[in-house]
């Protein structure tokens, strides 16, 4: 009959190769075989656009370029035009992205652009005239190792294409 110090011992040495067995699926991120995803904005949808209040639904599309699947914990995000700042925050949704796969999802933004109205009817008083826009955020990936991809996005809207006729 084993006694009771043998069994916590064989008990440790398991647990111990569960652990490190559940481990190797990291490894492609501390060997350098890992490939950032991509991360994309691709739509804004606006919810509700009152004086006070501002609600806009980011979604994004993050594509794996892995062989293993990539458990996503979260994005960090900051979104501006023209150099005024209309969003940051923190989403914390937890999803995994297929292998070689995508996945996409919405950020739920709201906001108060009230100290801002001078500068944003100033931008919209020509329509044709490019308002510059910049994303920045940062990725939160992995389960116990976790890792963070940055991301960074610039480019302009023309307030004219958005106006119905």
């Amino acid at each position: 009959m084993f006694s009771q110090a043998q069994m916590i011992r064989i008990i440790s040495l398991l647990m111990f190769f569960g652990l490190l067995s559940g481990l190797t699926g990291c490894s492609t991120w501390m060997t350098g075989g890992f490939k950032d995803p991509d991360v994309q904005l691709i739509k804004v949808d606006v919810i509700k656009a009152r004086l006070l209040e501002q609600e806009f639904r980011l979604r994004f599309r993050i594509d794996n370029p892995n062989g293993v699947s990539l458990p996503v914990r979260g994005l960090d995000y900051n979104v501006q035009l023209n150099g005024i700042q209309l969003a940051e925050g923190y989403s914390n949704e937890w999803f995994t992205v297929p292998a070689h796969g995508h996945h996409t999802f919405e950020v739920p933004v709201r906001t108060n652009l009230w100290r801002h109205v001078r500068q944003i009817v100033k931008a919209l008083e020509k329509p044709d005239v490019p308002i510059r826009y910049s994303l920045k955020g940062e990725v939160k990936t992995g389960m116990l190792f976790g890792r963070s991809v940055h991301m960074a996005r610039n480019g302009e809207i023309i307030p004219g294409d958005f106006i119905p006729e």
